[in-house]
């Protein structure tokens, strides 16, 4: 695929918009600061659901692999509509502000379930909360991003949604330090960030839709012609295959913190190992997708993918507890280069009037292979072995960084 789709008007804000804080449209920083707030208060309770599904409502790994790869296929495949949707309405914000202020209005209702199926039920709702804003924030960063910038502008967005998952289980850790086992005042409280997360987005001003011509700016007759989902390039699908057989073998991480907990770590230094995790996420989720702008995405995810593959190995072979929390923690490196490179990438092959449709179908094959990843995963580890379970997804993973090396083309950037 050489082809390559410029925005007309890259990063073209709002009028009176300022440029930029420090190098990033202002847009960018604000959008930021609502992932650093919803993943304070999602990540106050993430690492602590496989321990309260298990210990305190009697439920385990399969339940864990259903609720998991439900809640996220359902974030995911949302994704594919309201991008669509904000592409065929020329508006992104609304609904960006209905999938935030979703996701902190039912997220407090964790405090109040007394069995896993109301547990799938609420995080089912939390995600589709996610799945709505999703595409449509993709989009609106992509729009505030010029073609050599895009790996920065996403993985800074990125480092900010892990900085907030560093906060929330540190805080959750201190908060169980002080009122052990108090797991349902936790999960009520967690209703502040999320009102400060879409408190936020009101500051946001949205760029221009890249679908429009600007004033005194002729539209282009290929601009009039893109709007439909057969308009994105065939590489672009060929990377959502490879992307799908990827997703195959990448398991919730709740299985991760199952694992440890497993292996003998208390439920009060899971928050605490999970926020370390998110520390290298943060630190490597700018230089991932500044590495990026400079050396392509391709060879940046696929280093990401072959951390993966050795983590999920080393958790396959490991026992002992400290061989685990490094792998853990290694595990950060995958996100830091793949997360934001990703996103990169789908913009680089998207045309700008297609990018939140492109973003959701991008969530969409993660959604599918989500579902049948988490839900394949809780039987294997029931039925064979946790070893194995995490053995597929190495294997998995491994073969997704091949075809993905010999198969997806490095789009032209100007």
């Amino acid at each position: 695929m050489s082809a390559t789709h410029e925005d007309p008007s890259p990063a073209a804000l709002a009028p009176g918009e300022p440029p930029s804080v420090f190098g990033l449209p202002r847009p960018v920083w604000l959008l930021g600061i609502t992932s650093l707030f919803t993943d304070t208060a999602s990540e106050a309770i993430y690492p602590l659901l496989p321990i309260y599904l298990t210990r305190v409502l009697g439920a385990g790994a399969v339940s864990l692999g259903l609720i998991e790869g439900f809640a996220e296929a359902a974030n995911s495949l949302l994704k594919l509509l309201s991008g669509h949707l904000s592409d065929r309405w020329k508006v992104r914000r609304p609904i960006v502000i209905a999938g935030y202020g979703l996701s902190s209005a039912i997220r407090p209702l964790t405090s109040l379930i007394v069995s896993w199926p109301q547990l799938l039920a609420v995080r089912f709702l939390d995600r589709v909360g996610k799945g709505v804003r999703g595409a449509p924030r993709d989009a609106i960063l992509a729009a505030c991003a010029t073609p050599t910038t895009r790996g920065r502008v996403f993985g800074f967005h990125r480092a900010m949604d892990h900085v907030g998952a560093v906060l929330g289980p540190v805080l959750a850790s201190l908060f169980l330090l002080a009122y052990p086992g108090r797991y349902r005042l936790l999960f009520a409280l967690t209703i502040v960030p999320g009102a400060l997360a879409v408190a936020s987005l009101f500051l946001v001003k949205e760029p221009r839709h890249e679908g429009r011509a600007g004033a005194g700016t002729k539209a282009r007759p290929a601009d009039l012609r893109l709007a439909s989902w057969r308009d994105l390039p065939p590489g672009f699908f060929t990377l959502q295959a490879i992307l799908l057989v990827f997703t195959l073998g990448n398991s919730a991480d709740a299985f991760l913190l199952l694992r440890l907990s497993d292996a003998g770590v208390g439920a009060v230094f899971i928050p605490l190992l999970w926020a370390l995790l998110h520390v290298v996420k943060a630190l490597m989720s700018v230089w991932g997708g500044v590495t990026s702008d400079r050396w392509g995405r391709r060879a940046v995810i696929g280093a990401g993918w072959a951390i993966y593959a050795l983590v999920y190995a080393g958790f396959a072979m490991s026992t002992s507890v400290s061989a685990l929390v490094a792998w853990f923690l290694f595990y950060g490196f995958y996100y830091g280069l793949s997360e934001g490179t990703e996103k990169a990438l789908i913009a680089d092959m998207a045309p700008p009037a297609l990018r939140g449709t492109a973003f959701g179908i991008y969530n969409a094959a993660l959604g599918a292979g989500s579902l049948l990843a988490s839900v394949a995963f809780g039987l294997v580890w029931k039925i064979v072995s946790p070893a194995a379970a995490f053995g597929v997804g190495a294997v998995l993973s491994l073969l997704a960084t091949a075809l993905l090396v010999g198969f997806v083309k490095e789009p032209r950037r100007s």
